[in-house]
């Protein structure tokens, strides 16, 4: 399976403006410049989309490991911080609420644990990873 994203930018780092568009038109020309990115600009930036980009493929991936462990979630939650520093990306931070019937804390924290280490985008990534979460019985 491939999946293919595309940015246009036209202008100077600072001073320019650009576009996103995907394959699947969930972006389609959308807005992304130095103000959305560094400020309060309108627009997206590419922090933002790798974070919902890495809650959503950790909640696909803990539904997967959950569900092979014989538990289904009624709901999963995670907000993903990005912190950027002027090195890089500096760290991902997941913060998941859970909602999984019968369950115990055990059981929850080892597949917590897998999905944030074999999820796709966590194997991508070259920074450090923190996970915190919360579970609702």
């Amino acid at each position: 399976m491939k999946r293919k994203a595309t940015a246009v930018w036209l202008g100077s780092g600072k001073e320019g403006s650009g576009h996103l568009s995907t394959q699947s038109t969930v972006l389609d020309q959308t807005q992304y410049s130095y103000l959305s990115r560094f400020e309060e600009g309108v627009g997206t930036n590419p922090e933002e989309l790798i974070g919902a980009a890495h809650a959503g493929c950790f909640n696909m991936k803990l539904s997967f490991v959950l569900g092979a462990a014989g538990f289904t979630p009624t709901s999963l939650e995670t907000v993903c911080t990005i912190t950027l520093k002027p090195e890089g990306i500096t760290q991902s931070h997941l913060a998941l609420t859970a909602q999984v019937e019968g369950i115990n804390d055990e059981q929850f924290a080892a597949a917590v644990k897998d999905a944030e280490e074999n999820c796709p985008i966590s194997k991508l990534f070259d920074t450090e990873i923190v996970v915190e979460y919360t579970l609702n019985a």
